[in-house]
């Protein structure tokens, strides 16, 4: 794989912080949970065994397990 190549899809959770075209990415680690900053919050992603191809990439899912808000 080349390196950044679009490898995961982030489904579930609100779109409010995460747009339709975030949800495509590159994902350095596949195997732990992904914590994505969106303004003052955490968005996180559990990995998963599911794999779906598209646009010519086959794409690991990972589903949305809740938010965590940053301190102050």
């Amino acid at each position: 794989m080349l390196m950044n190549e679009m490898n995961a899809l982030l489904r579930g959770g609100p779109t409010t912080y995460v747009a339709d075209e975030e949800r495509v990415r590159y994902v350095p680690d596949t195997t732990s949970p992904l914590k994505l900053l969106c303004g003052n919050r955490y968005e996180h992603f559990d990995p998963t065994s599911e794999r779906v191809r598209q646009d010519g990439h086959t794409l690991q899912v990972f589903v949305w397990s809740g938010c965590t808000y940053v301190a102050e």
